[in-house]
């Protein structure tokens, strides 16, 4: 149910509790006892000095939000609703650490298409750049490219965007010149953990039950990966060739191979720049106010600076190709 301004009624306590119930989801109250009972323990085992401490790692995870502010889209583009006096999708927010994380994850390439590299007239969903030769099109909407107008379509993180990935792929498949190939890059939003230290009881391993459930509510599935749609929905498309890479995507610096540290290194500074930015729409769609979504980030973030944890989680890149 929503209020007047076609946002999601605050849940109460009770009803909040019940859902958790369901869903496996914590209930925000239990992040804002964690933050007073750590401070307690903080007042009595270390007072002043072990208090400024937590009030410095909160602030740190409040901060403002400048840092994946600095570049815009167009006016026209910027039309979307408002929650807790943030627009969505007004950002393109850091996005260059994530290009970077992931071309480091596929050896410095920035694409596993067999492509020919020569002239080739490529479409971008979604894109963070210009590339000549390029076209964009808002993907969600029937697409008004000529049929086989394109010899290489590339998807990104497209996952919690689209209501029908069989139509996506359908009219991908149908935009492609014979010969063509489709590149698909998705996430999953659980995060996991080979030690055992990420739990369902920590905030890192909440973070993929929040994004799952509020897809759940929204129509728009956060189970890309798990359900297999990039190979399901491009079969039955049409295409041939189809391949697989399956991604290991480290947070923080707790790898030891150098290669994985510098991959954790970017993609936690992704998440540093903006956690608020890619929680909140999500979180305030399961009726959680901007505070408890504040009080669960601050505990997050601390998780990801600790050094306790060695979270991650799973990419799939699957291309295939259009027959001649």
């Amino acid at each position: 149910m929503a209020d007047n301004d076609g946002q999601p009624e605050q849940k109460s306590p009770k009803a909040q509790e019940s859902a958790s119930a369901q869903t496996g989801i914590l209930p925000p109250q239990h992040w804002t006892a964690h933050i007073s009972h750590a401070a307690y323990e903080a007042g009595t085992a270390g007072g002043a000095s072990a208090g400024a401490d937590d009030d410095d790692d909160r602030d740190s995870a409040l901060g403002d939000d400048d840092a994946s502010s600095t570049a815009s889209l167009t006016s026209s583009i910027l039309r979307y609703r408002t929650i807790h006096g943030r627009t969505f999708h007004s950002e393109r927010g850091n996005a260059q650490y994530c290009h970077h994380a992931l071309t480091l994850a596929i050896d410095g390439k920035l694409y596993l298409s067999p492509l020919q590299r020569d002239k080739i007239k490529v479409s971008l969903l979604p894109s963070d750049r210009t590339v000549p030769g390029s076209e964009i099109e808002d993907c969600t909407q029937s697409w008004t490219f000529p049929l086989a107008h394109f010899d290489y379509i590339h998807m990104r993180w497209l996952v919690g965007s689209i209501d029908d990935w069989y139509r996506l792929f359908q009219q991908s498949f149908d935009a492609l010149a014979p010969g063509g190939w489709l590149e698909s890059y998705e996430m999953s939003t659980m995060w996991h953990s080979d030690d055992g230290s990420v739990t369902e009881h920590t905030a890192l391993g909440q973070w993929g039950k929040i994004y799952i459930e509020g897809g759940r509510q929204s129509g728009r599935t956060f189970t890309v990966l798990d359900d297999e749609l990039q190979r399901k929905a491009m079969e039955a498309a049409g295409f041939v060739d189809i391949q697989e890479r399956n991604i290991k995507q480290p947070i923080g610096r707790w790898p030891r191979d150098p290669r994985l540290k510098e991959i954790g290194e970017f993609t936690q500074l992704t998440l540093e720049q903006d956690a608020e930015g890619y929680l909140l729409f999500i979180a305030n769609t399961l009726g959680w106010t901007r505070e408890q979504i504040m009080v669960y980030l601050a505990i997050f973030k601390r998780e990801v600076r600790s050094g306790l944890y060695q979270p991650y989680y799973r990419q799939k890149v699957v291309w295939g190709r259009k027959p001649e």
